[in-house]
């Protein structure tokens, strides 16, 4: 018996359906056993995946990480290891930028498994029994939110992929340069959009995650629409939690649905695996259509693979969720993979938070960021 490692996040979107998905395929290769491991959500975005390639087969990452991995070659390049006709597959049906956000190098180092992008959410029945209607342009969200019955994530990670989305919704992306992540203008009049919202949220917010935000929103009857968080199938799906959720694209903002930041996860193989033909077959099974569009999304999966999206079948099972934000993850901005990134993403959500938070000079925050941004750029990996 070959015997795998596998790591992952410690939710049932991250955990489930790779335990699912390695029983099956050990049924299917019986010489084969795969057990996954799960990490907290903060360890997933933040640990370095060199360390945790030195211990697991299997990652399941997080697509900023795909620079450093490909600069470390603490991951293999699997489009050295799959078929051209597979790799096509998982290219033309990528769910927006998914599939390019693990392309580095004119490679691929991971494949895409798990598609998400901040999306809305809704607690139905807290809107219509107080006569109410949900969002659609950025006056309603803050006319609801002057009401008390708005929340987002506002833990640093998340305010920050808050702010690349209010960036692009203004119109300009941010980091085309290497000396600022976004011009002046644009970043003030993100930052005093985006500190009117919060202001009108529950300062208990700002630590909380997006799954931290669901959860108060099914768990407890004062929170009726999140206008922007990661979205989780798994909160859409009857008996999952006590109040199910409802799922939308983002408000409107000058007429143009806002652009969120693309998330998801790939899976990954790690070069120091004593087992990587095995890795490798796991990997390809765990990402083909057949899989995603039914043991994978049936187990909590939210899966990578577009098919899986389009599917009626799972789209009734979750009451439309990824009809409804599909939308939102085809436009979705695609933030840096650099090898230095994570400098950047592990430090300028506090600034943002901060400001958010307490206020300030807009313009101190983005020299702030431009200088943790430089950096970011001319770091080395050892």
């Amino acid at each position: 018996m070959k015997r795998l490692k596998g790591i992952t996040w410690n939710h049932t979107r991250g955990l489930l359906p790779m335990v699912a998905t390695a029983q099956r395929f050990t049924e299917l290769n019986p010489g084969i056993e795969i057990s996954w491991e799960k990490r907290s959500l903060q360890e997933f975005a933040d640990a370095s995946i060199e360390d945790l390639a030195k211990k697991f087969d299997l990652l399941v990452i997080d697509h900023p990480w795909t620079g450093f991995g490909a600069q470390t070659n603490a991951i293999l390049p699997l489009s050295d290891y799959l078929s051209p006709d597979y790799i096509k597959d998982q290219e033309i049906n990528t769910v927006g930028r998914s599939y390019g956000s693990y392309v580095f190098s004119d490679k691929l180092w991971a494949l895409p498994i798990d598609a998400a992008t901040p999306v809305a959410a809704a607690r139905l029945d807290i809107i219509e029994k107080q006569g109410l209607k949900v969002p659609q342009t950025y006056a309603d969200l803050l006319a609801l939110a002057k009401k008390g019955l708005v929340a987002f994530a506002g833990i640093p990670v998340d305010v920050l992929m808050s702010f690349y989305m209010y960036c692009c919704s203004l119109g300009e992306a941010p980091f085309q340069s290497e000396e600022k992540v976004i011009s002046p203008e644009t970043g003030k009049k993100a930052l005093r959009m985006f500190r009117e919202l919060a202001q009108l949220i529950d300062v208990t917010n700002f630590n909380r995650n997006p799954i931290q935000v669901y959860e108060a929103m099914v768990n407890s009857d004062e929170i009726a629409y999140c206008p922007f968080a990661y979205g989780y199938s798994n909160y859409s799906r009857i008996g999952y939690s006590r109040k199910l959720l409802h799922f939308y694209d983002l408000v409107s903002l000058e007429n143009q649905p806002m652009i969120s930041s693309l998330g998801g996860t790939g899976l990954a193989v790690s070069s120091f695996s004593e087992h990587i033909p095995e890795a490798i077959k796991y990997a390809e099974f765990t990402a083909s259509s057949q899989v995603q569009q039914n043991i994978f999304s049936d187990n909590g999966g939210q899966p990578g693979h577009l098919q899986a999206w389009k599917s009626d079948r799972i789209n009734q099972l979750t009451h439309d969720y990824f009809k409804n934000t599909l939308p939102a993850l085809e436009r979705a901005f695609l933030r840096p993979r650099y090898s230095g990134h994570m400098y950047f993403q592990d430090y300028a959500g506090d600034v943002v938070r901060d400001y958010l938070m307490n206020g300030g000079n807009e313009d101190v925050v983005l020299s702030a960021l431009n200088a943790l941004y430089v950096k970011s750029l001319n770091l080395q990996t050892t």
